[in-house]
């Protein structure tokens, strides 16, 4: 069993930059992909960013491109979430989530995930 923590959203205005944070606990989090989901209210829940369970292999959603980057230090048990040039319509429930099985194949998919964070607050204003 895995817990996962998020922490670092807030509010802020449009053009700063964030970085999230994905604490894990109860097992050896380096064995696990990684990824990042978020979900605006009235809307379903999207695809940000996933990252290997080495840090190897990334992959960011077409939508934050160049905007986002995902990271990871095992040593620490985190993964993080770093968002610059933030828009309004960044604004939502960010989510952490982790995999078990590690291979790098559909991580977009939220169904693949076994654990997840109870997600932080992300409010771009204007």
């Amino acid at each position: 069993q895995v817990q996962l923590v998020e922490s670092g959203g807030g509010l802020v205005q449009a053009g700063d930059s964030l970085r999230l944070s994905c604490t894990a606990s109860g097992r050896t989090f380096n064995n696990y992909l990684s990824g990042w989901f978020r979900q605006a209210p009235g809307k379903e829940r999207e695809f940000v960013a996933s990252i290997s369970s080495s840090g190897s292999n990334t992959a960011v959603a077409d939508s934050v491109k160049g905007r986002f980057a995902v990271s990871r230090d095992n040593a620490k048990n985190t993964v993080y979430l770093q968002m610059n040039t933030l828009k309004p319509e960044d604004t939502a429930v960010y989510y952490c989530a982790a995999d078990q099985h590690s291979t790098w194949t559909l991580v977009s998919n939220g169904k693949r995930y076994d654990y997840w964070g109870q997600g932080t607050q992300v409010t771009v204003s204007s």
